[in-house]
């Protein structure tokens, strides 16, 4: 059965929602699912300058959204177009025929033969992260600085090859400019023209100009070289300039800056962040991180670990699940309907934005017992097989999943496996506040102490 109304979040009389939102948006989405269901109507700003959209809280809504009525809706929303403006019509934002054409060139990239090939590089930078904790203080680190600078180093090697240091300093200077500016004006009811010489305007236009300059100098040197023309380049920036469809089709330079920074983007941030929570996560749980470790001795018996090894290591993999679970990297996706449509029975007018939201659908206590505790054997292969499709879903779903599945899998597992049977880890802080941004943010430090064993 069809229902019309949809019950609105609670809110003050002028400014409806707005101040929960701000305060902290995460929390504002559970409230209004424990207190109005599963689809809630969120209103926020003063008359004139307010913002109306719909929340979906559950795994069947996100299922609806994402793949069976999928072609329903865009990628129209103010959020992406912010995106699209700063990092260009790539796989994250393209769409229609756009993302038809780039995913038919790139997927053929991301076999999981061509992946495996990269566990050299993610095995190199882990031992060059995990090296310089010697020199750490006390042994304490911040695991998110930890795992931020690992992951960008490590898809930097995998996209540019030699090239990765001279994009790294832009990366490293430009992304937190550029992703503070997107989530600002993605979420504002009112922006000023990107033209107008405001401050943060001025900061991100520079940031983005850097970006594209070294992005593209590496491009057209690599245009000039061999390599690229008899196919024997490795990376991906080699690849994706070898990369030609059924009908001779391939990216132009800008395409693949446009591809480039997505991957940079979504290759390191949501990674980072997926592997620092597993590490806080065992850090505050000994009895896991032991068992964990227990399994990495016994199958690696002091080697390092192969691509091979991934499904070899499965209580470690039940570890990075239930960390993404708990702090999924993207805690909410957004779309905009087509048409009137109806979202796990209730009925939304056609251009609405429509927001799932992983960190409530993970906590959902209808498809997760005790939704707060940590308990990677909430991913055994019978109860995964048990629970609905969409209660899990940190890598999206539907024609759209994250194409870099595997490869984030693959580096979390490497990484996390080298990381426990080198060392004990010990948590420093237990609270680590969050909060919702273009990745799940985090506000304060993750400290842990490790311990070589």
């Amino acid at each position: 059965m069809t229902v019309d109304h949809i019950p609105s979040a609670s809110g003050l009389p002028l400014i409806g929602s707005m101040l929960d939102l701000q305060r902290g948006a995460l929390q504002a989405y559970e409230r209004a699912r424990a207190e109005h269901g599963d689809v809630v109507r969120f209103i926020a700003g003063p008359p004139g300058l307010r913002a109306t959209f719909y929340a979906v809280f559950s795994p069947q809504g996100a299922k609806e959204v994402l793949a069976t009525k999928a072609a329903d809706f865009g990628k129209d929303n103010q959020f992406y177009e912010e995106v699209r403006q700063i990092l260009g019509n790539g796989l994250l934002t393209s769409q229609h025929d756009d993302y038809q054409r780039q995913r038919r060139l790139i997927q053929p990239l991301f076999t999981p033969r061509r992946v495996d090939l990269y566990a050299d590089a993610i095995r190199e930078e882990t031992r060059r992260m995990t090296d310089g904790w010697s020199a750490a203080p006390d042994g304490t680190i911040d695991a998110l600085e930890e795992t931020g600078s690992f992951t960008l180093r490590t898809v930097a090697r995998v996209l540019f090859g030699a090239d990765a240091d001279d994009m790294i300093p832009a990366v490293r200077r430009g992304f937190p400019i550029l992703s503070a500016h997107t989530r600002r004006r993605g979420f504002a009811p009112v922006n000023v023209p990107r033209t107008w010489p405001t401050p943060g305007n001025i900061k991100a236009n520079a940031a983005q100009a850097e970006l594209y300059e070294v992005c593209d100098r590496i491009i057209a040197s690599r245009g000039r070289q061999d390599d690229v023309a008899d196919g024997t380049g490795t990376d991906l920036l080699a690849l994706l300039s070898e990369a030609v469809g059924e009908d001779g089709d391939r990216l132009d330079a800008v395409e693949i800056r446009e591809q480039v920074l997505i991957f940079l983007l979504a290759g390191h941030e949501t990674t980072a962040t997926a592997l620092a929570f597993a590490l806080h996560l065992l850090a505050r749980h000994p009895a896991e991180q032991a068992e964990a470790r227990a399994e990495v001795d016994r199958v690696l018996g002091g080697a390092d670990p192969e691509a091979a090894d991934v499904d070899r290591l499965p209580y470690l993999t039940m570890v990075l699940k239930e960390a993404m679970r708990l702090y999924p990297p993207a805690p909410a996706l957004g779309r905009r309907n087509k048409v009137d449509i109806e979202v796990d029975g209730r009925r939304i007018p056609a251009g609405s934005d429509v927001i799932l939201v992983p960190w409530a659908i993970h906590r959902h206590p209808d498809h997760w017992e005790d939704p707060e505790r940590f308990d990677p054997t909430r991913f055994t292969e019978e109860r995964e097989s048990a629970r609905h499709r969409y209660a899990w879903m940190p890598f999206g779903g539907g024609p759209r999943a994250c194409i870099g599945r595997r490869f984030s899998m693959l580096e979390s597992v490497l990484t996390l496996a080298m990381i426990l049977r080198d060392h004990e880890i010990e948590a420093v802080d237990v609270d680590v506040p969050v909060e919702q941004g273009v990745t799940i943010g985090v506000r304060g430090p993750m400290r842990c102490r490790v311990t070589p064993r």
